[in-house]
């Protein structure tokens, strides 16, 4: 688990697409302080996240 860094605690799936757009993006940036949005909110995250049983209570 990473953390509210990388989106909602064991979201595995949200955290692996931020890593990975992140990677892909620091691969391609052209200058420095370039910023990337994700296009997915944080209450969108944590939806997600309650539909699919990912809370932290569940996951202690």
């Amino acid at each position: 688990m990473m953390g509210h860094h990388f989106g909602v605690p064991f979201h595995r799936e949200l955290q692996r697409r931020i890593i990975l757009e992140a990677l892909s993006f620091i691969s391609s940036a052209t200058e420095s302080g370039a910023v990337l949005k994700i296009p997915i909110t944080w209450a969108q995250a944590r939806n997600q996240a309650k539909a699919l049983g990912l809370t932290e209570e569940q996951n202690r």
